[in-house]
């Protein structure tokens, strides 16, 4: 078996902005297998600035990982334990090398196209017309569920976005789901969080900065709207940390980026452990090309959760792959007469 790995960047239709910061690029890797004439490909979709594994040793793993390709994937995604987008990236490729086409990983009615997945609209962050024209075209082309980006602009403003969308649309017409990314301080993230609830939202994700257990614990049982963690679940590696984690938070949800969270093994290992706690989860992208996408997309369908996920990212780039995913009417589908067309 031989395996090498490529870098590539993707660049953004438009400045895409959260709490964090303005996007403009998004780096990524690739690594591709292969042996017997077959070939297997897998992203690692490391996310700069968010990633645990954003290190400058990165690259350096990524070549240790093909000059020991040989040792198998079990292992390899063992000792990948701090570097969790390239375990997803060693799962993708080792599925896309077993599969009779590369690029169906988890043959289901999705991938037949009998079926589609829910998901999320979303509305990044940006001044109040550019917010308001993204939340127009997401209704109009069939959303029904619909993620804002906040905590970059003034609050105050954001709440008015809300309440506009309240006074034509009603909680069962749309469903609003919030992203702080962490921007609240844990002084008046509460506060804040009453004033988010009057909009009748679904739920926030990471109202505070992660690493604030005790703060986060608090707020999770006082908060009158459901709390998502998300950036809280990086870097915890070991079973007995996540336990403790989810005991000791008590969150209404979790979100699971597989990049971020070590593969489909890393996320699965939160999913068991969340549904023993009646803790509620959905998937999401962490904005990799379609060639993740499409593996996150294929495998989160397998899981049933019917809740919308976050996997409408495809659509962000201007030099993203030709594939068969699109997204109609509020849904991500996989459509067979379209092909892929992948060149790096």
């Amino acid at each position: 078996m031989t395996a090498k790995y490529h870098k590539y960047i993707l660049d953004f239709k438009r400045p895409s902005g959260t709490s964090r910061g303005v996007m403009t690029t998004k780096e990524t890797w690739f690594i591709t297998l292969g042996n017997n004439g077959k070939q297997g490909i897998g992203e690692c979709g490391i996310l700069r600035g968010l990633s645990i594994d954003d290190r400058p040793d990165y690259e350096t793993k990524l070549k240790w990982v093909c000059q020991n390709i040989h040792i198998g994937l079990a292992i390899l995604v063992d000792e990948l334990k701090e570097f969790p987008s390239i375990q997803f990236g060693l799962e993708t490729a080792f599925k896309s090398l077993e599969s009779d086409d590369q690029f169906q990983l988890f043959p289901s009615a999705f991938t037949k196209g009998f079926d589609a997945i829910a998901i999320n609209g979303l509305v990044w962050m940006g001044d109040e017309n550019f917010m308001r024209t993204q939340i127009k075209e997401k209704i109009e082309t069939g959303f029904d569920c619909i993620k804002l980006k906040i905590g970059a602009i003034d609050f105050k403003t954001e709440l008015n976005i809300l309440k506009s969308i309240r006074k034509e649309f009603s909680a069962s017409d749309i469903e609003l789901r919030v992203d702080a990314n962490g921007a609240f301080s844990k002084d008046d993230a509460l506060e804040k969080l009453k004033q988010l609830s009057e909009y009748q939202l679904h739920s926030i994700e990471q109202p505070i900065k992660p690493k604030q257990f005790e703060a986060m614990a608090q707020l999770c049982e006082a908060t009158p709207l459901p709390i998502a963690l998300d950036e809280e679940l990086i870097g915890v590696f070991s079973i007995e940390e996540k336990q403790i984690l989810l005991e000791t938070i008590q969150p209404q949800y979790i979100i699971l980026k597989p990049s971020l969270v070590g593969g489909f093994g890393g996320s699965t290992q939160w999913i068991d452990l969340v549904e023993s706690l009646n803790i509620k989860w959905w998937i999401t992208s962490a904005l990799e090309s379609n060639i993740g996408l499409n593996a996150i997309a294929q495998w989160t369908y397998t899981l049933k959760n019917t809740m919308p996920q976050g996997l409408g990212t495809g659509s962000l780039f201007t030099n993203n792959f030709d594939s068969p995913l699109i997204v109609k009417n509020g849904t991500l589908q996989y459509d067979k007469k379209q092909h892929w067309k992948f060149n790096i």
